[in-house]
């Protein structure tokens, strides 16, 4: 029952003044211009910055919301939503659009869920990671569009089979006991990924996101990670393997948030298609390698999910309106599930921030880190829990805390710092170095950097 009455009760506070959007198709030129138009009318809570250039030199912007725009407030979360990463999966493009013009409107007629979100969270929103591709799908028009017009970049390559491969290098570490965070880059992989792909891991490398999803269509599902299985033999079968992340739970919680908010993704029957609840786990529906969410998960502390959200990959224009009424309610109460679990300040005994330390969560082998700030978050369910923040040169410091299901729970960590051992006094000897002895000494083995074998 619950699961039901919260969309029912957010759809109504939404409902009040509902602004007239503009339910058409936007081209480049015309998407700028509705981002600029948005900055415009909301200048105190909005800002406009590009990640970077397509393959073709299209900017690829970024629209910002927040009551301080440019600026990470600590202890404020940071959000983000991406669209249009397959060129002619264009719903999410438009959808997006939609959410800035919504968003702005709702601000300024003073409606204070919407006032809340944007002062309480940093939101970021980018309509377009492919817009080379979406040119190409659009001079096409929606009525002759091909499966695949569009879908790649402008060097036929697809981004979401573009990022570096760390699912491999952690299935690798789990075998030997390693980690399945912030794994490390292979040293050549900027030579490996597009434009596109790189402005992203660099966008994605500047800001401390903890929560992201990215908005597809071809299907009507909310996809959780992992999406790459273990065992790849079998990929020209589609072979469906359930791969679960340590926070399985948690990302079924998420991908439900949206379904059950959607007009009808829960129904779980959508184009010829069935998913309980509206959800899959990634590799259970097909395995994929060198995805997008599984590459946020793996490598920073963001918790990202694939949003599938129309049968028709490119719906016409009649269609727009109803399909942003379908999930309206469903984008904003995605965003506030950013406010769970806890957050806090990890600091030394000068009340410095301390950047990069681990916060650890006993029972889930997934660790975060702290941020420039040393402020970070962490996503969890309601329950009791213990957790550890440590950092290189400091005593660890654990505490046990009870997180509720209506906000996050502030859990500040301040450590002390470890004496500093004086090295051994050398002995005076006016012997020679024995050399022999030298040549025996051990040398550590250089820890994995993810090189590619």
């Amino acid at each position: 029952m619950a699961r039901w009455l919260r969309p029912l009760v957010g759809a109504l506070l939404l409902l009040e003044g509902a602004a007239a959007l503009s339910f058409l198709h936007h081209r480049y030129e015309e998407l700028v211009q509705a981002l600029f138009r948005v900055q415009s009318q909301c200048p105190y809570v909005t800002r406009i910055y590009s990640i970077g250039r397509s393959v073709e030199g299209r900017h690829l912007y970024v629209l910002e919301f927040s009551d301080s725009p440019g600026v990470h407030e600590p202890l404020e979360p940071e959000f983000k939503y991406v669209g249009n990463m397959h060129g002619n999966e264009v719903l999410g493009r438009e959808l997006l659009l939609q959410l800035s013009e919504f968003l702005c409107e709702e601000y300024r007629r003073g409606n204070e869920r919407i006032t809340r979100l944007i002062h309480d969270t940093r939101i970021h929103i980018m309509p377009s990671m492919n817009p080379d591709g979406y040119e190409v799908a659009a001079k096409q028009g929606p009525d002759s569009n091909g499966y695949l017009t569009g879908r790649n970049n402008a060097n036929g390559v697809d981004l979401n089979r573009n990022f570096p491969d760390l699912n491999t290098l952690m299935y690798y570490s789990r075998e030997i006991s390693g980690p399945n965070h912030h794994i490390p880059l292979p040293d050549n992989w900027k030579s490996q990924v597009e434009p596109e792909t790189l402005a992203v891991i660099q966008w994605i490398s500047s800001y401390n996101f903890v929560l992201s999803a990215n908005l597809h269509g071809g299907a009507v599902v909310a996809n959780y990670p992992y999406d790459k299985s273990q065992d790849q033999r079998f990929r020209s079968h589609r072979r469906t393997v359930n791969t679960p992340t340590p926070d399985d739970k948690l990302f079924q919680k998420l991908a439900k948030t949206y379904s059950y908010a959607h007009g009808w993704m829960h129904r779980g029957w959508n184009c010829g298609d069935y998913f309980a609840d509206g959800i899959t786990n990634g590799a259970s529906w097909y395995s994929l390698s060198k995805g997008m969410q599984d590459f946020n998960y793996l490598y920073t502390n963001c918790f990202e999910i694939t949003l599938e959200l129309s049968c028709n990959k490119f719906p016409p224009e009649e269609d727009l309106e109803r399909q942003w009424m379908a999930n309206r309610e469903a984008l904003v109460a995605f965003i506030e599930e950013v406010h769970q679990g806890i957050k806090g300040l990890v600091s030394d005994e000068n009340n410095n921030g301390i950047a990069g330390a681990v916060i650890s969560v006993r029972g889930i082998s997934h660790d975060i880190t702290s941020g420039d700030m040393g402020d970070y978050f962490r996503l969890l369910l309601p329950g009791t829990y213990t957790v550890t923040a440590s950092a290189e040169g400091y005593h660890p410091q654990t505490v046990t805390t009870t997180v509720g299901p209506a906000a996050p729970s502030l859990v500040h960590f301040q450590l002390k710092q470890e004496a500093v051992r004086k090295p051994p006094e050398r002995k005076a000897s006016g012997t020679r170095t024995n050399n022999k002895a030298l040549q025996k000494k051990v040398v550590p083995r250089a820890t994995h950097r993810g090189t590619q074998r």
